[in-house]
């Protein structure tokens, strides 16, 4: 399928980031013409260039010209400002601008498209569809936030007609796509920086499912209340367009329940299984990604794998087989008998149920945490419940905000959430050099260790096994020496 005329000589800024650079990976594979900015060099970049991709480092009105012609269309995501040199220049020049979400909606025309969302989950859940549907030989196009341990990607290209891609509710850009096939998996206040009141927030998922096609369907979790109570105004107002029909997920217990959870087996760090009656006949599910949430997230994969016309049998062999995702609970090593992870949680919600996993992860052994506050709107928000989630651990360490797109608000630190944590050692770090040495001096043999949140954080991962690995051979050649 050839790149659209619009998105023929494309300029991206900001291509380092996720989104960005999974629309770069396509529109190359499809034979575009691409080039792009970012502040910093990263590991994407390598890819890129490998596929002809004209990347400068540091933003300047020069670099819309990095592949020697005039572009078709610059692309930005929000967090890129009016005041952005390149963006500037675009306007000034009348080159069309583009939100990625509607870069995106282009690349997706042609297709079936399935689009997940939700407040948490979203990433994984795609993942887990994705890979599926690769193991039912579909070869899907998807654009995911984060990238496969599959594949080591972020987007493909497929050669199939199906396109799968994570929908950001964030800045209510994910009005833009028109799915065929609709995931919800849940709903709970977030981005109010962007969207002001919980209100607004929840509004825009009523946008979301007036824009599924004719004939298509809504996969929902009916135990999320909001999910639910989305699912039932839209099919008693009308919200739906001809034809579409909703499935619905969970515990709850219903007429209407198409995927019924019966019971979920922990099976430690290696996952776990559910019990899911569907059609009454009973089958098992197994995920072999930690914690029950996940294995929530595997049923809504498998509701919409159906949709898209997949065997279920397939579908379960697909998920069972699946890897997990960069930063969703992923192992970065082992040293002095603990285990090191990372992950991307950074809403009390998300942080909680992956305590929860690690706590049956860590079996016999405690679990230690180092938490970066992400955004300080949601750090003012959500002190609280932060505060009582992160008490599910037994050690935490909390680092300052990661403040991302805003500017710091003066009393708004992560003292704000370590001064709240009961049930747990807080410890308050406000220098982010110093968090490895502090957590490896914390942990001891049969401890579980994470770090979270969705900043930087993910940075300190190989520097406390490093910590860890000194520590642990330090009194070894010490001993040698005295020989």
């Amino acid at each position: 399928m050839p790149v659209p005329e619009r998105l023929r000589r494309a300029h991206l800024i900001g291509i380092g980031g996720a989104g960005m650079s999974g629309i770069a990976r396509i529109l190359l594979a499809r034979g575009g013409t691409v080039s792009g900015s970012d502040a910093k060099d990263s590991r994407a970049f390598m890819t890129l260039r490998a596929q002809g991709a004209a990347i400068a480092i540091g933003q300047d009105a020069r670099n819309l010209d990095g592949s020697g012609d005039e572009p078709t269309a610059v692309i930005v995501s929000t967090a890129i400002k009016e005041s952005n040199p390149e963006l500037a220049a675009a306007r000034a020049r009348g080159i069309p601008v583009l939100h990625r979400a509607d870069a995106l909606a282009l690349l997706m025309d042609g297709h079936t498209v399935a689009c997940i969302t939700g407040t948490h989950g979203k990433t994984s859940t795609t993942s887990m569809l994705t890979v599926a549907l690769q193991h039912c030989r579909l070869d899907p196009s998807f654009a995911i936030g984060a990238d496969l341990n599959e594949s080591g990607a972020n987007a493909h290209h497929g050669s199939g007609g199906m396109f799968v891609a994570e929908a950001d509710e964030s800045d209510g850009s994910f009005l833009s796509y028109a799915p065929s096939v609709a995931v919800i998996t849940n709903i709970e206040p977030d981005h109010l920086d962007h969207h002001g009141t919980s209100e607004a927030y929840g509004a825009t998922f009523d946008g979301f499912v007036s824009r599924i096609r004719a004939d298509g369907v809504l996969v929902v979790c009916s135990d999320d209340p909001a999910a639910e109570r989305l699912a039932g105004e839209a099919e008693s107002r009308g919200l739906l367009a001809d034809g579409v029909r909703v499935r619905r997920y969970g515990r709850t217990a219903t007429g209407f329940t198409d995927a019924r959870v019966l019971d979920y087996t922990a099976g430690g760090d290696e996952g776990g299984t559910v019990r899911l009656e569907m059609r009454g006949e009973e089958i098992d599910l197994i995920v072999p990604v930690a914690g029950e949430h996940m294995a929530f997230n595997a049923v809504a994969a498998l509701l919409a794998g159906e949709e898209l016309g997949a065997p279920q049998h397939e579908l379960l062999e697909g998920l069972a087989a699946f890897s997990g995702v960069s930063r969703r609970f992923e192992f970065k090593g082992r040293a002095g008998a603990v285990r090191v992870y990372d992950d991307y949680a950074h809403h009390p919600t998300e942080v909680a149920a992956q305590l929860r996993a690690a706590r049956h992860a860590a079996d016999r052994g405690r679990v230690l945490v180092v938490f970066q506050p992400h955004l300080y709107s949601r750090t003012a928000a959500f002190a609280e419940e932060f505060a009582a989630a992160l008490g599910l651990a037994d050690e935490v360490v909390t680092l300052d905000v990661y403040g991302a797109r805003e500017e710091p608000v003066p009393g708004v630190t992560g003292a704000l959430i370590s001064e709240r944590i009961t049930g747990a050692v807080a410890h308050y770090e406000p220098a982010f050099d110093r968090a490895a040495e502090l957590a490896a001096g914390l942990a001891r043999p049969g401890d579980l260790l994470i770090t979270m949140g969705a900043g930087d954080v993910t940075q300190l991962g190989p520097e406390i096994i490093r910590q860890l690995d000194d520590r642990d051979t330090a009194p070894a050649v010490a001993h040698a020496r005295e020989e």
